[in-house]
């Protein structure tokens, strides 16, 4: 039988996951809410199938619902996961965890003690190009690692297909690309690397005291590995990134999210993972096969709230609202 899920936010990941959900045997999404009219609507339109809750709480009450999936902007995220926790709900929530550390601090310890079935969605966990990486680093094929670069940039910020979320993508309360972007390749690098440590960072904000970051630089270490960190609203590019990782025997890298490469004798050579147009779907299927294991109780490679707290941890004091990483 199909796992049921609700959605609260029906915002660009809201719709990304119901569409994604919609294609596989293990989900049917049952439930959805959002604060806009106008989006509740448009579900009405589209997808009459799904039952429209009255609000959050209502959805989360709901007997049928067995997990929620947060897809709402990060100050909603703890108050929505301890209500379903509190319901007896799984949880799949949309990172950041939260954007005040103590809290999520606390939420995480009571997932821990209590058991809970609770994930963060870092895709890279069971993406195509980054299950590559681990394997890579798993057989020893690069050989002990010695550096890791992390590199974005974006022609503007909030991109182009985030224009419905610029009220808070664009201010440093909520957004900025530090948290919604380089959040992903810090979860990767302390996942496969080591625990993460800044040793000096530089961000740049303009002076409206509002905004959110334009560029960030930074060295780091993951475990006892350098890691040098940069990012810059910049170039022509709508979205552009590269994870590298340099090793004794080798260097490889995934680029633009979903394309993983292997330097060759002269060359940076493209890792055949299929075809290009089917790297994204085929990554999320991945990544939804990883939640139905969580929610049947079995070993999966999803990001617990544990890894989210430490991922936020290290984000916030590159940004400079904490003191420690």
């Amino acid at each position: 039988m199909a796992h049921q899920i609700g959605i609260i936010g029906l915002g660009i990941m809201g719709q990304r996951m119901l569409n994604s959900m919609a294609v596989h045997d293990g989900f049917e999404v049952a439930v959805a809410w959002d604060p806009s009219a106008e989006a509740m609507a448009a579900l009405a339109k589209d997808r009459p199938q799904i039952r429209r809750a009255a609000s959050a709480e209502a959805l989360i009450a709901d007997p049928a619902i067995e997990c929620v999936y947060i897809a709402s902007p990060p100050t909603s995220h703890l108050a929505y996961a301890m209500a379903s926790f509190d319901a007896g709900k799984a949880v799949f929530c949309e990172k950041p965890l939260a954007v005040d550390l103590a809290e999520a601090g606390q939420v995480t310890d009571r997932v821990m003690k209590e058991g809970m079935k609770a994930a963060v969605n870092f895709p890279f966990a069971s993406s195509l190009a980054g299950t590559t990486m681990r394997e890579a680093l798993e057989s020893g094929a690069l050989g002990a690692v010695k550096q890791v670069e992390i590199e974005v940039a974006f022609a503007k910020w909030p991109r182009g297909w985030q224009e419905g979320a610029v009220g808070w993508l664009a201010r440093r309360e909520q957004g900025g690309f530090t948290r919604e972007v380089l959040s992903h390749f810090l979860f990767l690098t302390r996942r496969l690397i080591g625990p993460l440590s800044i040793r000096g960072v530089t961000v740049e904000y303009p002076e409206d005291g509002v905004t959110a970051e334009v560029a960030i630089e930074a060295d780091m270490m993951a475990g006892g590995v350098a890691v040098r960190l940069q990012g810059r609203v910049e170039g022509e590019k709508d979205d552009h990134n590269r994870w590298t990782v340099t090793g004794e025997k080798g260097a490889m890298r995934i680029c633009d999210w979903m394309t993983a490469e292997r330097f060759g004798a002269t060359s940076w050579e493209t890792v055949d993972l299929g075809p290009a147009d089917t790297l994204r779907p085929r990554s999320v299927q991945q990544q939804l096969n990883q939640l139905s294991l969580m929610l049947q109780g079995k070993p999966h490679r999803l990001a617990t709230f544990e890894e989210g707290y430490a991922v936020q941890g290290c984000v916030e004091a590159l940004l400079g609202q904490h003191t420690t990483a």
